[in-house]
């Protein structure tokens, strides 16, 4: 990794323009061709979690400095498609993009009672993104019955050296949305390049939107979003590719904001060090233990996610959902929601070098 320079940051989306209210809920992937693809949910007519929600894409062909027009991936009229979670297949090219859908009148307790039903679906490209295949629902290779509340990531999965693709999702069980309902973190996989999927790793300590990379060693580290009765980001470990977790714990170090019902969803990223030794994990979110989502912060761990220190702030005031990715040139992306009054007022990214995190 050689990328120096400070951070160069630009909006990528705004509410009120282009057909849409409001832009949330971003991810980043690198295609196989080296182009950089955002991805973000277009909310039609309002700020909330529910309605017509459709899934968009811009992509840059020069490392992140210019970006294309938005292209419409998925949507579907009175539905919500939303929680994109983006994973290259480095074998195939192809890339997988799992989303959920429910009723666009269904806000989460109807969800979670059974009268708008979270559903998990798949679409793919072939040709870096250009075009999208119809997609296809997955629920029920995925889905527990028993549990009600269900999303994929959000943010860019993962693909492990074996070839199995992971996917980091969460779930609610429950009907109530009372505060004692169990939530968890889990992985869905494929072994067959996407063609079908199982339900891996359960997570058993109380986990939310997660995000997952594999370690050095080969262990999938898995992050986890959780409620404001912890406000810290849970965790597991596991060393069969993802079927089990063999360890799960907090990490008390990596703060979570406590407004609304708590946490906030946050991403990961491994830099691979360019001499062969062990690699650097990266880990942004809005990290403060206070109400509000601001204060975007990048923390760095040199020992495989076992402990965290904050490297820098990439930004003070209101912030909240982010995805980081390997841009070119040794850079690195950010996706992040932003705003002056409030976090999501917009989709910036922004674009950084190592030596300007690490303080070189």
């Amino acid at each position: 990794m050689t990328g120096s320079g400070a951070p160069k940051t630009q909006v990528l989306w705004a509410s009120g323009r282009d057909g849409y209210h409001t832009y949330r809920i971003p991810a980043l992937l690198p295609a196989a061709n080296g182009d950089l693809l955002a991805f973000c949910e277009g909310r039609r007519d309002s700020a909330q979690d529910w309605g017509q929600i459709d899934l968009l894409l811009k992509r840059s062909a020069d490392g992140g400095r210019t970006w294309s027009a938005q292209q419409v991936v998925a949507t579907e009229p009175g539905m919500t498609c939303g929680n994109p979670c983006p994973v290259l297949d480095r074998d195939t090219g192809v890339i997988w993009l799992p989303f959920c859908k429910n009723r666009a009148d269904g806000g989460y307790p109807e969800i979670v009672a059974g009268r708008a039903p979270r559903t998990a679906w798949l679409t793919h490209s072939a040709d870096h993104g250009h075009t999208w295949s119809a997609p296809v629902e997955i629920t029920a290779q995925v889905k527990k019955n028993c549990w009600t509340g269900y999303a994929t990531g959000p943010g860019h999965a993962l693909q492990l050296a074996s070839g199995r693709l992971i996917i980091p999702c969460d779930h609610y069980t429950g009907v109530r949305l009372d505060p004692s309902d169990p939530y968890g973190s889990h992985l869905i996989y494929s072994d067959d390049h996407g063609a079908t999927w199982r339900l891996g790793a359960v997570l058993s300590l109380p986990g939310n939107e997660s995000c997952a990379l594999e370690l050095d060693d080969g262990a999938v580290y898995l992050n986890c979003r959780t409620r404001k009765e912890l406000s810290v980001r849970s965790y597991g470990l596991s060393r069969d590719g993802g079927l089990s977790f063999l360890e799960e714990g907090l990490h008390r170090e990596l703060v979570e904001p406590r407004g609304g019902r708590g946490g906030c969803q946050g991403s990961l990223l491994k830099l691979p060090a360019p001499d062969g030794g062990p690699s650097l994990l990266l880990f942004a979110n809005p990290a403060t233990a206070g109400e509000a989502r601001v204060r975007l912060a990048i923390q760095v761990s040199a020992d495989e996610g076992r402990t965290w220190r904050e490297a820098r702030v990439l930004r003070s005031g209101p912030s909240a959902y982010a995805d980081l990715a390997l841009a070119q040139h040794g850079q690195i992306a950010c996706l992040h929601e932003a705003g002056e009054q409030i976090y999501h007022e917009r989709i910036d990214i922004s674009r950084f070098g190592v030596e300007w995190l690490l303080g070189r």
